[in-house]
Protein backbone atom coordinates (compact mmCIF):
# COMPACT_ATOMS: atom_id res chain seq x y z
CA UNK A 1 0.00 0.00 0.00
CA UNK A 2 1.28 3.88 -0.85
CA UNK A 3 2.34 5.58 2.06
CA UNK A 4 0.47 8.77 2.67
CA UNK A 5 1.84 11.97 4.14
CA UNK A 6 1.25 12.41 8.62
CA UNK A 7 -1.63 13.97 9.79
CA UNK A 8 -1.09 17.00 11.91
CA UNK A 9 -2.91 19.29 13.52
CA UNK A 10 -3.04 22.95 12.42
CA UNK A 11 -2.89 25.72 14.77
CA UNK A 12 -6.08 25.90 17.30
CA UNK A 13 -8.77 27.41 15.51
CA UNK A 14 -12.71 27.31 16.43
CA UNK A 15 -14.13 23.90 14.99
CA UNK A 16 -15.82 23.85 11.79
CA UNK A 17 -19.62 22.73 11.93
CA UNK A 18 -19.72 18.77 12.32
CA UNK A 19 -15.76 18.44 13.84
CA UNK A 20 -15.25 17.69 17.59
CA UNK A 21 -11.99 16.51 19.22
CA UNK A 22 -11.04 13.32 21.53
CA UNK A 23 -8.49 13.00 23.88
CA UNK A 24 -5.87 9.98 24.04
CA UNK A 25 -4.25 8.87 26.87
CA UNK A 26 -1.09 6.53 26.37
CA UNK A 27 0.02 3.62 28.54
CA UNK A 28 0.89 6.01 31.78
CA UNK A 29 2.50 2.46 33.55
CA UNK A 30 4.96 1.68 30.54
CA UNK A 31 7.30 4.00 31.82
CA UNK A 32 7.10 2.47 35.93
CA UNK A 33 4.56 2.40 38.72
CA UNK A 34 4.35 6.71 39.05
CA UNK A 35 0.60 8.02 39.42
CA UNK A 36 1.72 11.17 38.72
CA UNK A 37 2.29 10.29 35.10
CA UNK A 38 -1.54 9.35 34.80
CA UNK A 39 -2.71 12.46 36.51
CA UNK A 40 -0.72 14.82 34.48
CA UNK A 41 -2.11 13.45 31.21
CA UNK A 42 -5.62 13.15 32.44
CA UNK A 43 -5.59 16.82 33.26
CA UNK A 44 -3.86 17.66 30.13
CA UNK A 45 -6.34 15.58 27.92
CA UNK A 46 -9.62 17.12 29.35
CA UNK A 47 -8.63 20.46 29.77
CA UNK A 48 -10.10 21.62 26.04
CA UNK A 49 -13.26 19.50 26.85
CA UNK A 50 -13.35 16.70 23.95
CA UNK A 51 -16.16 14.51 23.55
CA UNK A 52 -14.26 12.24 25.35
CA UNK A 53 -11.00 10.62 27.13
CA UNK A 54 -9.50 6.87 26.39
CA UNK A 55 -6.66 5.81 28.62
CA UNK A 56 -5.52 2.80 27.71
CA UNK A 57 -3.83 0.81 30.81
CA UNK A 58 -4.35 1.15 34.78
CA UNK A 59 -1.30 0.21 36.27
CA UNK A 60 2.41 -1.02 35.93
CA UNK A 61 3.43 -4.56 35.50
CA UNK A 62 5.54 -4.40 39.05
CA UNK A 63 2.69 -3.07 40.40
CA UNK A 64 0.21 -5.35 42.77
CA UNK A 65 -3.01 -6.91 40.94
CA UNK A 66 -4.47 -6.04 44.09
CA UNK A 67 -8.20 -5.45 44.17
CA UNK A 68 -7.15 -1.94 46.22
CA UNK A 69 -5.32 -1.08 43.41
CA UNK A 70 -7.70 -1.64 40.88
CA UNK A 71 -10.17 0.08 43.22
CA UNK A 72 -7.75 3.10 43.58
CA UNK A 73 -6.87 3.81 39.72
CA UNK A 74 -11.28 3.27 38.93
CA UNK A 75 -11.53 6.11 41.29
CA UNK A 76 -9.52 8.43 39.97
CA UNK A 77 -10.23 7.59 36.18
CA UNK A 78 -14.23 8.03 37.21
CA UNK A 79 -13.50 11.25 38.78
CA UNK A 80 -12.41 12.98 34.97
CA UNK A 81 -14.13 15.50 33.80
CA UNK A 82 -15.07 14.17 30.36
CA UNK A 83 -16.24 10.76 29.33
CA UNK A 84 -13.51 8.50 30.41
CA UNK A 85 -13.10 5.41 28.16
CA UNK A 86 -10.75 2.81 29.62
CA UNK A 87 -8.85 0.28 27.46
CA UNK A 88 -7.38 -2.69 28.85
CA UNK A 89 -3.41 -3.21 28.47
CA UNK A 90 -1.59 -6.42 28.96
CA UNK A 91 0.07 -5.26 32.38
CA UNK A 92 -3.39 -4.91 33.85
CA UNK A 93 -3.81 -8.64 34.22
CA UNK A 94 -1.54 -10.66 31.93
CA UNK A 95 1.14 -11.26 34.31
CA UNK A 96 -0.65 -11.36 37.21
CA UNK A 97 0.34 -14.23 39.37
CA UNK A 98 -1.30 -15.51 42.97
CA UNK A 99 0.07 -16.71 46.40
CA UNK A 100 1.51 -19.64 44.79
CA UNK A 101 3.39 -18.09 41.93
CA UNK A 102 0.92 -19.49 39.58
CA UNK A 103 -0.44 -17.29 36.73
CA UNK A 104 -3.78 -15.65 37.72
CA UNK A 105 -4.06 -13.55 34.92
CA UNK A 106 -7.82 -14.35 34.10
CA UNK A 107 -9.03 -13.96 37.30
CA UNK A 108 -7.66 -10.38 37.38
CA UNK A 109 -8.83 -9.71 33.85
CA UNK A 110 -12.24 -10.99 35.40
CA UNK A 111 -12.30 -8.45 38.12
CA UNK A 112 -11.44 -5.71 36.14
CA UNK A 113 -14.55 -6.92 33.87
CA UNK A 114 -16.19 -6.13 37.03
CA UNK A 115 -15.09 -3.11 38.39
CA UNK A 116 -14.54 -0.96 35.32
CA UNK A 117 -17.45 -2.29 32.99
CA UNK A 118 -19.83 -3.12 35.46
CA UNK A 119 -22.72 -1.02 32.95
CA UNK A 120 -23.46 -0.02 29.79
CA UNK A 121 -21.57 3.66 30.26
CA UNK A 122 -18.16 5.33 30.28
CA UNK A 123 -16.54 6.88 33.58
CA UNK A 124 -16.56 10.36 34.37
CA UNK A 125 -18.72 12.35 35.95
CA UNK A 126 -20.03 13.14 32.47
CA UNK A 127 -20.80 9.84 30.65
CA UNK A 128 -21.58 8.21 27.21
CA UNK A 129 -23.62 5.15 26.42
CA UNK A 130 -21.59 2.72 24.99
CA UNK A 131 -22.89 -0.77 23.65
CA UNK A 132 -20.64 -4.02 24.65
CA UNK A 133 -19.86 -7.20 23.18
CA UNK A 134 -20.67 -8.36 26.46
CA UNK A 135 -24.57 -7.80 25.48
CA UNK A 136 -24.17 -11.18 23.29
CA UNK A 137 -24.62 -14.17 25.34
CA UNK A 138 -22.34 -15.40 23.27
CA UNK A 139 -19.69 -13.13 24.42
CA UNK A 140 -20.61 -12.43 27.84
CA UNK A 141 -17.48 -12.50 29.80
CA UNK A 142 -15.51 -9.67 26.90
CA UNK A 143 -17.31 -6.19 28.10
CA UNK A 144 -14.25 -4.49 27.78
CA UNK A 145 -14.90 -4.35 24.06
CA UNK A 146 -17.13 -1.74 23.80
CA UNK A 147 -18.10 0.65 21.17
CA UNK A 148 -20.03 4.14 20.86
CA UNK A 149 -20.57 6.78 18.16
CA UNK A 150 -20.02 10.69 17.70
CA UNK A 151 -21.51 12.40 15.06
CA UNK A 152 -20.56 10.11 11.56
CA UNK A 153 -17.70 8.15 13.31
CA UNK A 154 -17.86 4.45 15.14
CA UNK A 155 -15.56 4.44 17.82
CA UNK A 156 -14.71 1.06 19.84
CA UNK A 157 -11.91 -0.76 21.81
CA UNK A 158 -10.77 -4.13 21.20
CA UNK A 159 -8.70 -6.12 23.63
CA UNK A 160 -5.25 -6.64 22.04
CA UNK A 161 -2.34 -6.62 24.65
CA UNK A 162 1.05 -5.51 23.73
CA UNK A 163 2.63 -8.57 24.96
CA UNK A 164 2.22 -10.49 21.51
CA UNK A 165 -2.01 -10.62 21.93
CA UNK A 166 -1.31 -12.71 25.28
CA UNK A 167 0.18 -15.68 22.95
CA UNK A 168 1.35 -18.13 25.38
CA UNK A 169 4.28 -20.50 24.20
CA UNK A 170 3.90 -22.88 26.73
CA UNK A 171 3.13 -26.48 25.26
CA UNK A 172 -0.98 -26.51 25.88
CA UNK A 173 -3.86 -25.03 24.84
CA UNK A 174 -3.77 -20.73 24.99
CA UNK A 175 -7.34 -21.01 26.48
CA UNK A 176 -7.87 -17.50 27.17
CA UNK A 177 -5.39 -16.45 24.12
CA UNK A 178 -7.70 -18.80 21.74
CA UNK A 179 -11.11 -17.71 23.20
CA UNK A 180 -10.57 -14.07 22.83
CA UNK A 181 -9.60 -15.10 19.59
CA UNK A 182 -12.85 -15.71 18.81
CA UNK A 183 -14.22 -12.88 20.22
CA UNK A 184 -12.30 -10.18 19.04
CA UNK A 185 -12.86 -12.08 15.45
CA UNK A 186 -16.41 -11.73 15.96
CA UNK A 187 -16.69 -7.67 17.57
CA UNK A 188 -14.56 -6.69 14.23
CA UNK A 189 -17.32 -7.93 11.75
CA UNK A 190 -19.49 -6.82 13.97
CA UNK A 191 -17.90 -3.18 13.98
CA UNK A 192 -17.54 -2.91 10.38
CA UNK A 193 -20.66 -4.34 9.61
CA UNK A 194 -22.08 -1.46 11.45
CA UNK A 195 -20.02 1.31 10.24
CA UNK A 196 -20.74 0.23 6.58
CA UNK A 197 -24.86 -0.23 7.13
CA UNK A 198 -24.67 2.91 8.74
CA UNK A 199 -22.16 4.49 6.00
CA UNK A 200 -19.88 6.09 8.53
CA UNK A 201 -17.49 8.19 7.99
CA UNK A 202 -14.70 6.63 10.06
CA UNK A 203 -13.85 4.00 12.17
CA UNK A 204 -11.21 4.03 15.28
CA UNK A 205 -10.21 1.36 17.41
CA UNK A 206 -8.38 1.71 20.37
CA UNK A 207 -6.05 -1.60 21.61
CA UNK A 208 -2.91 -1.69 23.65
CA UNK A 209 -0.79 -3.96 21.21
CA UNK A 210 0.24 -2.62 17.71
CA UNK A 211 -1.60 -5.34 15.16
CA UNK A 212 1.48 -4.72 12.61
CA UNK A 213 -0.34 -3.33 9.62
CA UNK A 214 2.58 -1.09 8.77
CA UNK A 215 5.11 -3.58 8.51
CA UNK A 216 5.20 -6.30 5.58
CA UNK A 217 3.04 -9.92 5.90
CA UNK A 218 4.14 -12.30 8.15
CA UNK A 219 7.06 -9.44 9.81
CA UNK A 220 6.45 -8.68 13.72
CA UNK A 221 7.27 -5.04 14.91
CA UNK A 222 9.03 -6.26 17.57
CA UNK A 223 12.26 -8.33 17.26
CA UNK A 224 11.79 -11.20 19.95
CA UNK A 225 8.70 -11.87 17.95
CA UNK A 226 10.35 -13.39 14.87
CA UNK A 227 10.96 -16.71 16.34
CA UNK A 228 7.65 -17.74 17.38
CA UNK A 229 4.13 -16.96 16.54
CA UNK A 230 2.96 -13.82 15.85
CA UNK A 231 -0.12 -13.12 18.21
CA UNK A 232 -1.28 -10.51 15.96
CA UNK A 233 -1.92 -12.39 12.47
CA UNK A 234 -5.57 -12.92 12.43
CA UNK A 235 -6.56 -9.52 13.69
CA UNK A 236 -4.39 -8.06 11.24
CA UNK A 237 -5.50 -9.95 8.39
CA UNK A 238 -8.75 -9.47 9.13
CA UNK A 239 -8.48 -5.33 9.42
CA UNK A 240 -7.09 -5.32 6.74
CA UNK A 241 -9.33 -7.70 4.93
CA UNK A 242 -12.53 -5.31 6.43
CA UNK A 243 -10.82 -2.29 6.10
CA UNK A 244 -10.41 -2.52 2.09
CA UNK A 245 -14.01 -2.78 1.84
CA UNK A 246 -14.97 0.04 3.77
CA UNK A 247 -15.40 3.12 1.72
CA UNK A 248 -14.11 5.20 4.97
CA UNK A 249 -11.17 6.21 7.10
CA UNK A 250 -10.04 3.60 9.41
CA UNK A 251 -7.98 4.67 12.51
CA UNK A 252 -5.89 2.13 14.56
CA UNK A 253 -4.76 3.90 18.21
CA UNK A 254 -2.34 1.64 20.20
CA UNK A 255 0.11 2.06 22.92
CA UNK A 256 2.66 0.13 22.04
CA UNK A 257 6.28 1.21 22.70
CA UNK A 258 8.29 1.12 19.33
CA UNK A 259 10.99 3.57 18.03
CA UNK A 260 8.56 6.15 15.90
CA UNK A 261 6.75 6.47 20.12
CA UNK A 262 9.70 8.47 20.51
CA UNK A 263 8.79 11.00 18.56
CA UNK A 264 5.80 13.80 18.11
CA UNK A 265 2.63 11.54 17.71
CA UNK A 266 1.49 11.56 14.13
CA UNK A 267 -0.93 9.48 12.19
CA UNK A 268 0.83 7.51 9.38
CA UNK A 269 -1.61 6.45 6.47
CA UNK A 270 -1.73 3.76 4.19
CA UNK A 271 -4.53 3.96 1.57
CA UNK A 272 -7.86 4.13 4.16
CA UNK A 273 -6.09 2.87 6.63
CA UNK A 274 -4.11 5.46 9.19
CA UNK A 275 -2.19 4.35 12.56
CA UNK A 276 -1.55 6.43 15.48
CA UNK A 277 0.93 5.34 18.65
CA UNK A 278 1.23 6.84 21.73
CA UNK A 279 3.72 6.73 24.44
CA UNK A 280 3.02 7.61 28.15
CA UNK A 281 1.78 10.94 27.13
CA UNK A 282 -1.86 12.13 25.64
CA UNK A 283 -2.29 13.80 22.64
CA UNK A 284 -5.68 15.34 20.87
CA UNK A 285 -7.02 14.19 17.72
CA UNK A 286 -9.47 16.57 15.91
CA UNK A 287 -11.87 14.78 13.85
CA UNK A 288 -13.01 17.03 10.63
CA UNK A 289 -15.49 15.68 8.46
CA UNK A 290 -14.88 18.37 5.68
CA UNK A 291 -10.63 17.30 5.38
CA UNK A 292 -9.04 14.75 3.37
CA UNK A 293 -7.38 12.45 6.61
CA UNK A 294 -10.87 13.12 8.47
CA UNK A 295 -8.55 13.16 11.29
CA UNK A 296 -5.58 15.08 12.66
CA UNK A 297 -3.70 15.63 15.65
CA UNK A 298 -2.08 17.50 18.25
CA UNK A 299 0.18 16.28 21.01
CA UNK A 300 1.23 18.14 24.64
CA UNK A 301 3.75 20.75 22.83
CA UNK A 302 0.81 22.27 20.67
CA UNK A 303 -1.38 22.75 24.44
CA UNK A 304 -2.18 26.70 24.14
CA UNK A 305 -2.55 27.92 27.80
Amino acid sequence: MEAKPESKLPARSDLAAGSFRFGVIGHSFKTGADETVLKRAIAGATQGRPAFVVATGVKAESEPCSDKLYASRYALLDASSVPMVVSLAGSDWSACLNSAGRSNAIDRLNRLRELFYRDSETLGAKRLPVTRLSGSAKFRSYAENAHWQVGKVLFATINLPANNNHYRAEAGRNSEYEDRLVANRAWLHRLFTLAVRQKMEGLVLFSDGDVGLETEPGFSLLPRFETKRDGFAEPRKQIKTLAAKFRGKVLLVDTQIVEAAAKEPSIHWQDNVGHLNLAADWTEVRVAPASATLFAVRGPADTVP
